[in-house]
């Protein structure tokens, strides 16, 4: 019996050839192949990345009147929900930014106060934002949003108080609290979610001689990591269903209930507020970056 070798002679030559092949370009395509696993994780590949971007101070509260006038008070500018172009970025324990001499931030007995920001913590992370008095005792007419062991607190006074569920680092989250006047009560929210209310002792803000922090707590305590923006400060309660509507929003959305909004800090680019109060931020080891959209998914 003839057995015909020619096929098989041919199969073999092209599995050699298959071997020479992968042999000279195996490498270059394994270092394509990790360089782009490497593009996607630094989420080049995100469709965000190609949204389009609200430059800074694109919108903003128009008070026709005055910085802190509530009549006539509008937005003005590009305030379609665009993702902003920049976010803050906090560089080590002295980085910060500092509102001097605020004005119009909720203050007095049990006043009623709302505080949210987007954040993307890092390990090591802690004040979110906050505002006392130096003169007085350090922890006398305090309020604080931190990032404590993972989870949203709120401090009055040294009256620390936590409630939400860890928000996981490296993932962008809005956090915030909201407390109504004259009671004891705070509600915290994580991604449009409330969770509480949770009882505080009583506070009272001094009125004079404020001092604003973003990103920054105490002197010698742990410090804000990560990225930031969109902080809002508000002198009313937000109800549950308008936190609910900001976060829907997503990070370029305004805010809401412009008749009881103190102080807006987008972060796009600059420390500006842009609620038409003047509280301008004095900035200290932050960079403000445009690759920021890793780790976000629009609500």
């Amino acid at each position: 019996m003839r057995i015909h070798t020619k096929p098989l002679r041919k199969a073999s030559a092209k599995a050699q050839s298959a071997m020479e092949y992968l042999m000279t370009y195996g490498w270059a395509i394994l270092i394509i192949s990790v360089v782009l696993a490497a593009l996607f994780q630094l989420g080049v590949f995100n469709p965000i990345a190609f949204a389009p971007k609200a430059p800074p101070g694109s919108c903003q509260v128009f008070r026709p009147n005055g910085p802190g006038t509530t009549s006539f008070i509008n937005l003005e500018g590009i305030c379609s929900g665009e993702l902003p172009q920049y976010v803050a970025q906090f560089n080590g324990q002295n980085a910060g930014i500092q509102i001097n001499n605020p004005s119009d931030f909720p203050t007095g007995s049990q006043p009623a106060i709302t505080i949210l920001a987007w954040v993307k913590t890092t390990a090591s992370s802690e004040g979110v934002f906050e505002y006392y008095s130096p003169s007085n005792n350090i922890c006398e007419g305090s309020v604080r949003l931190e990032i404590d062991g993972g989870a949203p607190f709120a401090d009055f006074s040294c009256d620390a108080i936590g409630g939400g569920p860890i928000v996981n680092n490296n993932k962008w989250n809005l956090v915030g609290w909201s407390l109504p006047a004259g009671s004891n009560q705070v509600t915290f929210y994580v991604n449009g979610n409330a969770y509480g209310p949770y009882t505080i002792t009583s506070i009272n803000i001094p009125s004079n001689g404020l001092i604003g922090l973003i990103g920054a707590p105490y002197p010698g305590w742990p410090y804000f990591g990560g990225q930031m923006a969109d902080v809002q400060l508000y002198n009313i309660s937000l109800s549950a269903n308008d936190i609910q509507a900001l976060y829907l929003e997503g990070m370029g959305g305004a805010p809401i209930n412009l008749q009881h909004l103190v102080a807006w800090w987008p972060l796009n680019g600059n420390a500006n507020d842009y609620s038409g109060n003047d509280n301008n931020g004095q900035i200290s080891n932050v960079n403000f970056v445009s690759n920021w959209y890793n780790g976000y998914t629009p609500p």
